[in-house]
């Protein structure tokens, strides 16, 4: 298809490309939510890991998955550009949903003692790893194209990453439904190998769509990348890398202390790369920009660490605590998860006309102040969960629709802070590193993950106590009854702090 036929077409008042981009990330979050979804309880029930080692391996890797896009937002940057790194980005997921179907034998207690099939998890571990180095080139630059298709002051942006952000939860909605259900009625195989089906779709997509991005996404200097060197092209040689880096983060997803340390040490050499940045190449308005940003990606560390629950603590929460019986159906725990995306699905275009709206009106909140009402709102959320564990009395299970008004103010605050947020990083960010900021945005949510993890850890049961409902029931209610307090008062610490934030950021709302 010639691209100038397609150039410039409009679909529901926004570029045709921010539909290719909307079903490509539709199908990518399905297999990655799908999968998500599943692995804790495959964690806690087929291999028999404790609360405690399910948790920090789910927090690892999904650290991982979120630090990753670091290196890929650099790489595609300087190099190969967003569209080539999706490519290569989708198909090592396909492969690596592909290994996850691979189940082995299913673990056994024997006189105390747990015995695992070790091949078969080296196998689950390398899958992982393969999905973390494509979550890396995929994630933050199929962000990017959906900022390159929007000018710096085009007042759909904020609209068209909330439409954006409505077809990655489609994806995990569709996701918690059929892989959940795959994987807990027939095998834990035929719910990973749904979602790696889903990649492929996903990846077909994005290729056949290409016209219609208008040549948006491709490399800056590809120049570069077609020199040689040792007889092979530099883009060959990073394909290459990327494929033997898979083998480095094969161990580093099965070492939690290695990761934490990475954390550690990736995120203040961000910082420090940011700051030099902003001191060396930036004007005084790019620089406080720059500075205001930093600071609201900070924040957000606090929101999804508390957000993150939903698939740690929660989701045992869910299966261990919560009435699954409704109306004498029986519920599946982990379809608790589809109603985070259930709201965005039905709440996400009426926030995206209600940002449009209230800037008609000059009444639009800054970016600073959504942020704080997300805090507050998830921190509510976990205020609903006390209530409903006080209500049901020590040994009584928690009626579920208390769960869900959990979720649903929680997606509330997501809606306020992540579609917004990835908004503001495209027009924030000076132009040349884009997806260096876009990357770091992902590192915060990183470092939120693997803090989840030791939060989750707080109400952990062991393999041997967890029949013990009461105590169990008393531990999660406590930790929920911290976070709400967290919650709360982080948002209202950023209220205060938003006149100063509103100055750094020079009229960009």
């Amino acid at each position: 298809m010639d691209n100038a036929a397609v150039k410039h077409k409009e679909l529901f008042g926004h570029p045709v490309g921010l539909y290719i981009l909307f079903f490509t990330e539709m199908w990518e979050r399905f297999s990655f939510y799908g999968m998500k979804a599943l692995l804790l309880f495959y964690l806690t029930r087929y291999h028999l890991f404790s609360d405690s080692d399910g948790y920090l391996l789910l927090g690892s890797y999904a650290a991982l998955v979120y630090a990753m896009p670091v290196l890929g937002g650099h790489i595609a940057d300087k190099y190969i550009g967003f569209r080539k790194a999706i490519i290569f980005g989708a198909i090592l997921l396909v492969l690596g949903h592909v290994g996850m179907a691979y189940e082995g034998n299913q673990a056994s207690l024997v006189d105390g003692v747990v015995r695992r099939d070790t091949f078969a998890l080296q196998v689950f571990y390398f899958s992982l790893a393969l999905i973390v180095m494509g979550v890396g080139f995929l994630k933050s630059n199929i962000s990017s194209i959906v900022g390159e298709l929007y000018t710096e002051n085009d007042p759909r942006r904020d609209s068209g990453f909330t439409i954006f952000y409505m077809g990655i939860n489609m994806g995990a909605l569709l996701a918690t439904i059929i892989c959940v259900y795959l994987g807990e009625e027939y095998g834990w195989g035929y719910g990973f190998g749904a979602a790696g089906i889903g990649m492929f779709f996903g990846l077909l997509v994005f290729v056949f769509g290409k016209p219609y991005l208008e040549g948006k996404g491709e490399p800056l200097n590809p120049e570069i990348i077609n020199k040689k060197k040792f007889g092979l092209k530099i883009e060959y040689w990073i394909y290459i890398s990327a494929v033997l880096g898979t083998f480095v983060v094969w161990q580093m997803v099965q070492s939690h202390s290695i990761v934490q340390v990475i954390l550690m040490v990736a995120g203040a050499a961000s910082l420090a790369y940011i700051i030099y940045y902003a001191v060396k190449f930036l004007d005084k308005v790019a620089r406080e920009r720059l500075i205001a940003l930093t600071i609201l990606i900070l924040f957000t560390i606090v929101f999804w660490a508390l957000y993150e629950q939903a698939y740690m603590s929660l989701n045992l929460f869910a299966e261990r605590i919560i009435d699954l019986n409704v109306f004498g159906f029986e519920l599946k725990p982990g379809w608790f998860l589809g109603l985070n995306a259930f709201f965005i699905i039905t709440l996400a275009i009426p926030f995206a006309r209600l940002w449009v709206w209230l800037d008609k009106k000059k009444l639009n909140p800054s970016t600073s102040y959504k942020f704080a009402y997300a805090l507050i709102l998830v921190g509510l959320g976990f205020g609903a969960l006390v209530i409903g564990g006080k209500l049901s009395g020590d040994a009584g299970k928690v009626a579920s629709y208390w769960l869900v008004l959990a979720y649903l103010l929680h997606t509330c605050g997501e809606l306020s802070l992540s579609p917004i947020g990835l908004s503001v990083v495209t027009k924030m960010s000076p132009t040349k590193i884009v997806g260096f900021m876009m990357g770091v945005w992902f590192l915060a949510t990183a470092s939120s993950e693997f803090i989840a993890a030791k939060i989750s850890d707080m109400a952990s049961v062991g393999i041997e106590d967890r029949g013990n409902f009461i105590a169990s029931k008393a531990g999660y209610i406590n930790l929920y009854e911290y976070l709400f307090y967290a919650g709360i008062a982080s948002g209202l610490v950023l209220i205060v702090l938003t006149p100063f934030i509103k100055k750094l950021m020079h009229g960009i709302k």
